[in-house]
């Protein structure tokens, strides 16, 4: 069994509890942050490896990684925003819908309410005293509906957040690969083998988002930032692949 650590432990006087229960869980943008910088670093090194594999020009690498992130991050954050705000919709008409059954037929609700925590364990005078509790306060009916009949977190989530987090880690992240190129630009020959420095330079940053990924969920550091790693280096031989293939027709 895992061994529990300090980082992991609360506070477990009656104060802190009261006062962690009553803030809430709280809303972590991890997810948003990890999608949006591992896919700004995939597709602009994708763009990068396959115009370098293709032999075209720096400067075509610099167009279209610059198109890709701001025209690509775009789409992401967008993407998400709508998803995220789908979630907190889907929610909302849960709640109105139960709501509406509850109107139209109590009891129903109310024995849907008795099996959901039959199956919990409870059973006899204990269970009819937990279902008497639930349903004698229409709100706290409606979130254990919710909860338990559709699975549905009660946690409201900013999904004008989650969009932005996206887009802001995808910009950091997808410039990193053209940062060679760049320096190349403003300052001619700089830079003897911007492709590779560029491969190195996004393999750090895949590396480095996948290694805090898995310190936050107290995961093997290293161990995840490998596999965030290795993920992105597939995705540049692909393409620097197709780069190589097309190369011909492109000329």
């Amino acid at each position: 069994m895992p061994k529990t650590t300090k980082r992991q432990m609360h506070d477990h006087s009656p104060a802190a509890i009261a006062d962690r229960l009553a803030a809430g869980p709280g809303r972590v943008y991890l997810k948003d942050f990890v999608y949006g910088a591992i896919d700004g670093a995939v597709t602009t090194l994708a763009v990068v490896s396959g115009v370098a594999g293709g032999g075209l020009a720096s400067s075509v690498i610099i167009v279209l990684g610059l198109a890709n992130i701001f025209a690509d991050g775009f789409s992401m954050a967008i993407s998400n925003y709508l998803g995220t705000r789908a979630e907190s919709q889907r929610l909302q008409s849960v709640r109105v819908r139960e709501e509406g059954h509850i109107d139209v037929d109590p009891d129903g609700e109310r024995e849907e309410v008795r099996q959901i925590y039959a199956r919990k364990g409870f059973s006899g005078q204990q269970l009819e005293e937990v279902v008497g509790v639930i349903t004698s306060e229409r709100k706290r009916w409606v979130d254990a509906m919710v909860q338990e009949e559709y699975g549905l977190s009660l946690q409201g989530v900013n999904a004008g957040m989650a969009g932005l987090v996206t887009f802001i880690a995808f910009l950091l992240s997808g410039s990193l690969p053209l940062i060679p190129f760049l320096l190349n630009w403003w300052r001619e020959g700089l830079i003897a083998d911007p492709y590779s420095l560029s491969i190195g330079i996004t393999m750090l940053a895949f590396f480095a988002v996948g290694a805090m990924k898995g310190r936050y969920v107290e995961q093997s550091w290293y161990r995840s930032g490998l596999e965030t790693a290795v993920v992105g280096g597939i995705a540049a031989l692909l393409a620097y692949g197709v780069g190589l293939l097309l190369g011909d027709l492109v000329a």
